[in-house]
This record gives structure tokens, C-alpha cells and sequence, in this order.
């Protein structure tokens, strides 16, 4: 058992390093969120609800996985459970974010999304489950599984952040100003052009 408590030690850096990563995006996310509110086109909480919730819940999982590893643990049972129900639970929130995609109607989900919003997280997830059912019995490979499954979630975060930046800031501005450039350009009821 010390065997394996010294070994959850070792991994105490690459934890603080990715926790306190996800914890840095969480911030930004809420500032661009905050940020882009303002613009009343942009309000769609049912999109919000399929694209931007699941990467803040991908980086508070992360968050999450730093904290339980790094925790000082006197036994790796209750670790196991609680990284297991973390990727069981993840399995279940990424079926839920698939369906709430496929219901929404504010965009239609490209190949992309699906893999990068389900495909990816779900598999991430899962790796995870199964890597809490082996902790017990073969900690190292474990422990590197749900490393793995940490930084497939933090990069999946990171590219869902910035496709949803990037689509706010070009593709709906540009559709905004398009928009605005047809309405004037359009002469009102009553005007002789």
C-alpha cells in the first residue's frame, strides 16, 4: 500500500501543472462568456446548454481528477471509486450534451462537433471508468490512463473554447454585419428609391 501512495506522489507536478490549467481556462471562458452576452444575437441557451457547458464541465473535470490524485490518500480504494464514478458520471453527461446537439436548433453540428463534443469526451470518459476499475490492481498503467484521459479532456476543452470564440467573433459578426449592410442598403415603406 506505501508502494502505491508513493507512487500517486510522483505525480504530483503533472497535476498541479493541468489542474491549475483547466482552472486558468474555466476563468477565461467566463470572461469571454461575459464578454460576448451582451450581444443579443448570441443568446441561445440552448446552444450554450450542447457547446459551451460541457468544455467548462471538461475543465472542472480536470480540476477534479488533479484534486483526487493529488489528495493524501492513505489508501487507494476510495480513490479508485471516486475516479471510476468520475468517468462513469462523464459517460452519462456526454450522452446527455449528444442529445441536447442533436435537439438544438440555433446550429447545425459539422462532423467536427460530433467528434470533438461527443466522440472525443465520451472516449476520454470511458478510459477513465476503466481506468478507476484498475487502479487497484495495476496502479501504474492507471495512473498514466487517467493522466491520458486528463489531457485528452483539456485539449478537447481547448479546441471547443476556441471553435466557439472563433464562431462567435467571425461567423456571426459576419452575419451581423451582413445583415445590417441589407437592411441599409434596402429602402424603408415609402421611401421614393
Amino acid at each position: 500500500m506505501s508502494a502505491g501512495m508513493a507512487e500517486l506522489g510522483e505525480w504530483s507536478n503533472f497535476y498541479v501543472i493541468v489542474g491549475s490549467a483547466a482552472g486558468a481556462l474555466i476563468g477565461l471562458q467566463f470572461v469571454v462568456i461575459a464578454l460576448i452576452a451582451e450581444r443579443p444575437v448570441l443568446r441561445a441557451a440552448e446552444a450554450g446548454a450542447a457547446f459551451a457547458t460541457p468544455t467548462i464541465v471538461h475543465f472542472g473535470a480536470v480540476m477534479l481528477l488533479s484534486a483526487l490524485v493529488s489528495a493524501p490518500w492513505h489508501g487507494i480504494g476510495a480513490l479508485a471509486a471516486l475516479l471510476g464514478c468520475t468517468g462513469f458520471g462523464g459517460v452519462a453527461y456526454t450522452i446527455i450534451v449528444a442529445r441536447r446537439m442533436r435537439v438544438q436548433t440555433v446550429y447545425r453540428p459539422q462532423l467536427e462537433d460530433w467528434l470533438l463534443h461527443v466522440l472525443v469526451p465520451l472516449a476520454a470518459y470511458a478510459t477513465l471508468a476503466a481506468a478507476g476499475l484498475a487502479v487497484s490492481s495495476h496502479l501504474q498503467g492507471a495512473l498514466f490512463t487517467v493522466a491520458a484521459a486528463a489531457m485528452l479532456l483539456l485539449f478537447t476543452g481547448i479546441h471547443n473554447a476556441w471553435d466557439a470564440v472563433t464562431y462567435h467573433l467571425f461567423v456571426r459578426e459576419g452575419e451581423e454585419r451582413g445583415a445590417e449592410r441589407r437592411r441599409a442598403e434596402t429602402p424603408a415603406e415609402g421611401d421614393p428609391k
